[in-house]
């Protein structure tokens, strides 16, 4: 695994300094194009809402409405993601497609990605307590803020939840914690669900077994946005994941397919070129290890400061697991075989402890990975339908 990743690491300075810094002028159309820019081409120009969350952070909501009358639907993103993610298959992503049968369609940015990167008092540039988050604070406090702005402008007392990866650990979060919002999500669409990463394969696992190495580096060198735009690591990023040819062959054979599962077929490379110039969408350094702590520690649990500091914040040395028997709210799990950062044998795990699960898919596209669910060619073939089951059953027009 070292050995590829220097030899990674190595390629990639040389055609950094080869291809210069690209600007956004190099992009493809649709790379150029941020949410609200992505929404209005497919045909459904948005109205974005700015919500302050308790702790104070500002959050971009946006909603592409429909003509039906159907429960809101809500659309959240997985890490160091962002709205982008749900609109890059342009007139067969999903929310363009749920849009243009009529459903009212709202797309959330959950704290620190490019979108928002903002708060009341805080500057995240200069201040590190901005980057002190993970998905817990998501859960706790955007999620909260956001489903109430959603209920709030459209009168419905409920509404239905559509989440990739983390869009769905905040919901665990949520249920467990604030117990009183599992009303308020009359059915969960949990696509590749997140939260117990216990039998990931390499080289998540293998990353997972340095948790605490890789958290004390972070912290001796005072990092703490993971991947931002502003970042330099975002920004060589976004600029070589773009360049024809060798983006898609260091980017997606050499990060992406082993973390996430390899089918090439539904990333193809000219749809990588879009794709490149936004994700990663930035995040906290702490919310990525707070997933390598679930898989280091073995338990579904929030962050892990260190006993003196827990004994602080929780009143334990042990930080505290999510009860998930007190999330209520019904949830549909997707699986698939050939996700390798959420495995079958963890959705497993999950399903057992969860309450009301109202049904469970496993992919019948054998091939079927981790991000095959927003960025597949193919997904209204063989993802579409499923969910169309869901929404007849619990969101009917």
């Amino acid at each position: 695994m070292w050995t590829s990743l220097s030899l990674w690491l190595t390629v990639t300075i040389i055609t950094t300094k080869q291809i210069g810094y690209m600007s956004t002028e190099d992009f493809p159309e649709d790379g150029e194009l941020d949410s609200i820019g992505l929404a209005t081409k497919y045909g459904h120009p948005p109205i974005q809402y700015n919500v302050i969350t308790e702790d104070e952070y500002i959050l971009a909501v946006y909603r592409l409405p429909g003509k039906g009358n159907g429960t809101p639907i809500l659309f959240t993103h997985g890490l160091m993601d962002s709205t982008d993610t749900f609109l890059m298959r342009g007139n067969t992503s999903l929310p363009i497609t749920l849009a243009n049968k009529g459903y009212d369609v709202w797309l959330a940015n959950t704290r620190g990605n490019r979108y928002t990167r903002s708060h009341r008092h805080l500057d995240p540039d200069t201040d590190p307590a901005f980057w002190n988050f993970t998905f817990h604070e998501m859960g706790y406090y955007d999620l909260p803020a956001i489903i109430d702005l959603v209920l709030n402008e459209t009168g419905a007392k409920n509404l239905t939840a559509i989440g990739h990866s983390q869009g769905n650990t905040v919901y665990y979060v949520l249920g467990s914690e604030r117990p009183e919002y599992n009303s308020k999500v009359n059915v969960l669409i949990a696509l590749a669900p997140m939260a117990y990463v216990h039998n990931t394969p390499p080289p998540v696992s293998t990353i997972a077994k340095l948790t605490p190495i890789i958290t004390k580096l972070a912290k001796d060198l005072n990092i703490y946005e993971l991947l931002g735009d502003t970042t330099v690591l975002g920004q060589i990023s976004h600029k070589l994941c773009s360049v024809p040819v060798i983006g898609y062959t260091l980017c997606g054979y050499g990060l992406l397919y082993p973390s996430v599962g390899s089918d090439p077929t539904e990333l193809e490379p000219e749809f990588f070129q879009n794709l490149a110039p936004h994700y990663p969408g930035g995040s906290s350094v702490v919310s990525l290890l707070h997933y390598l702590q679930v898989g280091y520690r073995k338990t579904f649990a929030q962050y892990d400061h260190g006993s003196e500091t827990n004994q602080k914040i929780y009143n334990s040395s042990e930080p505290p697991v999510y009860q998930l028997d007190r999330v209520t709210m019904p949830i549909a799990l997707f699986a698939a075989a050939n996700d390798r950062f959420s495995s079958v044998a963890d959705v497993e795990i999950l399903r057992k402890q969860l309450p009301n699960v109202v049904y469970y898919l496993l992919n019948p596209r054998l091939i079927c990975n981790h991000v095959d669910y927003v960025w597949g060619r193919t997904a209204s073939n063989y993802l579409y339908p499923h969910i169309n089951i869901m929404l007849n059953r619990y969101n009917p027009l």
